[in-house]
């Protein structure tokens, strides 16, 4: 993996996997604000021709990553990296339920925009 480099979108709502200029793989997501900041993951996408190397699960290892750096938690809603977490949780800590439940419920209120 390492001729991917991981760009993160905070603007566009995206992490993104490059390799050179090619886009491969990103995870969507937004940042909750209410009732703590959480980073949300919505959707993992990993170009067909890319698939099987790692880039999904690099994708999400740095996403906790970011997440532990700025001192926040991650509230998965993709079910991907809600997978991903499970088999990581030494990286990848549990969100409050409650939390994931505020996600659920900013999606709702904003339809569209996933």
């Amino acid at each position: 993996m390492s001729d991917i480099e991981i760009r993160d979108d905070r603007a566009g709502g995206r992490l993104e996997a490059f390799a050179g200029d090619e886009l491969v793989g990103h995870i969507e997501y937004f940042v909750l604000e209410d009732p703590e900041r959480a980073l949300v993951p919505v959707h993992t996408i990993v170009e067909p021709a890319h698939e099987g190397k790692g880039i999904a699960g690099s994708l999400a290892r740095e996403l906790y990553g970011i997440a532990a750096r700025e001192g926040v938690v991650v509230a998965p809603l993709c079910p991907y990296v809600v997978k991903w977490a499970a088999r990581h949780p030494d990286e990848a800590p549990a969100a409050d339920p409650a939390l994931l439940g505020a996600a659920k419920d900013w999606l709702i209120a904003h339809p569209g925009r996933f």
